[in-house]
This record gives structure tokens, sequence and C-alpha cells, in this order.
């Protein structure tokens, strides 16, 4: 499928005793309607985010939004406001378990786009390793034809 949306993301992590880390990118990639309200964003990673070889996907199911990566890096992770879930995260240096609390999640996601906004705390080993804020806006690709 060829990309038909410009997707803008900004990434912040807050770790304990250290300044916060913040990454923006803007990449071309797909939305998908699936059906039934659920929506497919997919898009390349690239050397910015120190993920280039790998591709990401985003499966938003009403209020669940489910990222997968394949590739460099492969790792799933859900998202769901108020729970926590386990999920693995697999690098070149071995696999990590990390749990992912919500906090908060938003999404006006539609067939032209919209907004995706998750809170979110990442455990290792059942300690909190950063507080993390997700934005990603997505806009139909103005060079193609609607």
């Amino acid at each position: 499928m060829t990309d038909n949306v410009i997707i803008s993301i900004r990434g912040k992590q807050l770790y304990a005793e250290s300044d916060p880390e913040e990454m923006e990118l803007v990449t071309a990639g797909t939305l998908k309607r699936e059906g039934g309200g659920r929506y497919t964003i997919s898009y390349q990673e690239s050397e910015l985010t120190g993920l280039e070889g790998t591709t990401t996907r985003l499966h938003i199911d009403g209020g669940r939004v489910t990222l997968l990566r394949e590739g460099s890096i492969n790792s799933q992770m859900v998202f769901e406001e108020g729970r926590r879930h386990l999920s693995m995260y697999e690098t070149p240096y071995g696999a990590l378990s990390i749990g992912v609390s919500t906090r908060r999640m938003r999404s006006t996601l539609g067939e032209a786009g919209g907004d995706l906004e998750i809170d979110y705390a990442i455990e290792i080993d059942n300690l909190i390793a950063g507080q993390n804020l997700f934005r990603m806006n997505v806009k139909r690709n103005p060079s193609l034809p609607q």
C-alpha cells in the first residue's frame, strides 16, 4: 500500500534524576480503516528515532491501542487508559519484560486522520523507569488525490 498520510510524532520521556528527552518525527505512512471503528497506522522508523530498519504499526480499536514494532527492534505494547499491560521488548542486546501503565489516552482518529495522545509509564522489574507522553497527528497526504 502506498503512503497516504503524513504523520507527525512528538514524544517526551521523563526519567528520574535526568533531563527530559524530547523527540519529533515527521514521516509518510499509511492509515487504513479496518471496519467497526478500527484503524491501523503504519510507518517506517528512521535513524532519528534510533530504530532504523523497523516498521511501526498502531492498531487503534476504541479505547485500546496496540503498538507493534518489527525489524531491528521487535516489541508489542498495549495501551488502555487506567490499565497495566505486560509486554516483551526485544533489542539486539536481549529481551526485556516491561509493564506499560496508561494514565491517559485520547484519540480523534478517523478516515481523514486526527490525533492520538497517550500518557503512560514504563516499568522494568516492577519499578517505574520513566513517564512518557506520545502525541501523533495524522493528515491526508496533500500530494495524493482525495
